[in-house]
């Protein structure tokens, strides 16, 4: 079983933890976190948009 209720309550593989000790960072403020601009220029692509913001509701 999984919980899902909160990210203080779940705890993570050691393959996810690799993944997050690899990971590249950036200030996604100012344009330097990659993950963050793959994910931006995707959801421009998607949406046929200059640049786009993926904005959960």
């Amino acid at each position: 079983m999984i919980d899902i209720r909160s990210d203080t309550v779940t705890r993570p593989s050691p393959e996810m933890i690799q993944a997050m000790m690899n990971a590249e960072t950036g200030d996604d403020v100012y344009g330097e976190d990659p993950t963050v601009n793959e994910l931006e220029q995707l959801a421009a692509e998607m949406t046929s948009k200059d640049a786009a913001l993926f904005v959960t509701s």
